[in-house]
C-alpha cells in the first residue's frame, strides 16, 4: 500500500477509536476539582489561562491568592482592565518575607474562608485557589479542611488548586491532576525573574 493511503486508513482507524470513545463519555453534571502542582514553572499561569477560557464562554471566575500578598503581576493587572473577575490577595508574602508562623497561619485561615464562601455560593464557574498547596505544605490549613470546602461548593463551580507539593489527599480528591516538572530554569543561571514571564 502506498504511503499516502497507508496515512489515510491510520488516521481513519484513529477517528473511529476516537467518535467511539466521545460517544462512551458523560458529562458529571458538575464542576472539576483541577491540581496544577510540582516543582516547575507555570503552575499559576496555566490556572490563569483557564480563566480567559471561561471567560471566553462568559463565565463568572473568582481568584484567591493565599501566598503572593501585595505583589504586582501582569495577570492581576489584565484581568482588573478586562472585568470579570473577583480577585482577592489574601496571602503577606512568602512565609520567609513574613517569619511569623502565627501570621501565615491566620492569613491562609482567612483566605480559606474566603475562598469556601465564594465556592458555596453558586455566584462563580470557576474559582482559582492560587498558591493553596504552599499553605498545605507549611501545616497553615489542613488538608481536611480544604476538602470540606470543594465538598461544600455549588455543583456548577469548577476549582483550580494551584502550588508545589500538593499533599496526597488533595491529589486523591481532585479530578484532575497536573504535575510540572522543571528542567531547566533560568534563575539557577543566576537570571531574576522577568516583567511579563515571571510575574
Amino acid at each position: 500500500m502506498a504511503e499516502p493511503e497507508a496515512y489515510k486508513e491510520k488516521m481513519q482507524a484513529v477517528q473511529k477509536a476516537h467518535r467511539q470513545k466521545q460517544q462512551e463519555l458523560r458529562d458529571p453534571d458538575k464542576g472539576l476539582v483541577l491540581v496544577n502542582t510540582g516543582n516547575g514553572k507555570g503552575k499559576s499561569s496555566s490556572a490563569f489561562g483557564v480563566a480567559i477560557r471561561a471567560l471566553g464562554w462568559k463565565q463568572r471566575v473568582g481568584v484567591v491568592q493565599f501566598v503572593k500578598g501585595t505583589w504586582i503581576t501582569g495577570e492581576r493587572q489584565f484581568f482588573e482592565r478586562l472585568g470579570g473577575v473577583d480577585w482577592h490577595m489574601m496571602g503577606e508574602g512568602f512565609t520567609w518575607d513574613t517569619q511569623d508562623k502565627e501570621r501565615d497561619r491566620m492569613a491562609a485561615e482567612a483566605a480559606l474562608v474566603q475562598a469556601a464562601t465564594m465556592l458555596a455560593s453558586g455566584d462563580y464557574h470557576l474559582v482559582i485557589l492560587d498558591e493553596i498547596n504552599i499553605s498545605l505544605r507549611y501545616h497553615q490549613i489542613t488538608p481536611q479542611a480544604v476538602i470540606d470546602a470543594l465538598e461544600a461548593r455549588d455543583a456548577r463551580t469548577g476549582v483550580i488548586l494551584t502550588g508545589r507539593d500538593a499533599p496526597p489527599e488533595i491529589c486523591d480528591y481532585a479530578d484532575l491532576v497536573s504535575v510540572i516538572d522543571e528542567v531547566k530554569h533560568p534563575y539557577k543561571a543566576g537570571i531574576k525573574a522577568q516583567r511579563g514571564v515571571d510575574f
